[in-house]
């Protein structure tokens, strides 16, 4: 109806008024100024809009001046956080999905919860009304750190440094999630950021500053068996168990550990080289982002666990011998 009321309309207008019928246009004077006005008005409102949305643009990319930085490196499949600049200098841990949410996943009848598959181990923590510059690169596929929220989305593509930054105006908790496709494990990397106040970011440094000191690990000790299993327990739990299952079997293409010959095999440097290196294209990432004594520790466990009785160690010495 519509598409024949304005095309009858036009059709009829062009028949009626052409000119071999002797229809004469109507002379219509051109003042100058509305040919200036309509020209240098329309202009000035463009140039009017664009100064700001410019000044907000170059404000978004602009990284400098930051009171924290941190460098967040994505991983298949958590995320690892650094603190390079500011008050926490030095802080470094994985962020890995709790086990229990991955749990819930794999049994297919999830409960309903809010935060289901963005609960984390150790979250991100900042402190609120500071400038946050987040620096993303990975080791292994391209990965996204993305936080609504705070509006940030930057790639973390490994052997590239990119960045971007934001600024809490609240405290709180703030979730994200890894936002580029990178592997089978894609929907398990979520991003957990924890605001604190000043004072309790500071708290927070000093006590993360303490269990560092008392958690680092001598490369150079000597550990006895039961030590090193029991240690590699909880390493295989946080980083293996959620392929490899707590197990042993693994499930599909992943391959079981239990009775596995390499784990087996008495030339340790074979696994060692696994864990450093992945294989697979990847399918077994890397791991060397884990201490010299977690990979020992989790090497040693699964030499000495279900049927894998083989009282076979693999010393920290034995890894950092491996990395050079």
């Amino acid at each position: 109806g519509t598409f024949g009321l304005v095309f009858g309309g036009r059709y009829y207008s062009i028949l009626k008024h052409r000119k071999s019928v002797g229809h004469k246009a109507q002379e219509l004077p051109e003042p100058i100024w509305v040919e200036l006005g309509w020209t240098i008005v329309p202009l000035l409102i463009v140039i009017g809009m664009a100064l700001p949305a410019t000044k907000v643009l170059v404000a978004q990319k602009d990284t400098t001046n930051s009171d924290l930085t941190i460098k967040a490196t994505g991983m298949q499949w958590k995320w690892g956080y650094d603190y390079i600049k500011g008050e926490g200098e030095g802080i470094g841990f994985l962020s890995t999905l709790d086990t229990s949410h991955r749990e819930m996943s794999n049994s297919g009848k999830p409960e309903a919860i809010d935060n289901y598959l963005l609960k984390v181990d150790n979250p991100l923590v900042v402190p609120v009304g500071k400038k946050v510059r987040i620096i993303t690169t990975a080791n292994d596929v391209i990965h996204a750190f993305m936080v609504p929220a705070f509006g940030i989305k930057q790639d973390a593509i490994p052997g590239f440094v990119r960045d971007t930054w934001f600024r809490a105006e609240k405290t709180g908790d703030f979730y994200g999630q890894c936002a580029e496709l990178c592997g089978k494990e894609h929907a398990y990397m979520p991003i957990h950021v924890k605001v604190l106040s000043a004072e309790d970011y500071t708290k927070w440094v000093d006590g993360e500053k303490k269990k560092m000191a008392a958690a680092a690990d001598d490369p150079s000790k000597v550990w006895n068996l039961a030590d090193l299993v029991k240690r590699g327990e909880s390493v295989y739990a946080a980083n293996c168990a959620a392929c490899h299952q707590a197990s042993g079997k693994g499930a599909g293409p992943i391959k079981p550990l239990d009775g596995s010959a390499l784990v087996l095999d008495a030339d340790k440097g074979k696994q060692i080289a696994v864990l450093l290196n992945g294989q697979n294209n990847g399918a077994m990432p890397a791991w060397k982002q884990l201490s010299d004594t977690e990979i020992a520790a989790v090497i040693t466990y699964t030499k000495n666990n279900w049927s894998n009785k083989t009282e076979q160690i693999v010393q920290p010495a034995d890894v950092v011998a491996a990395r050079k």
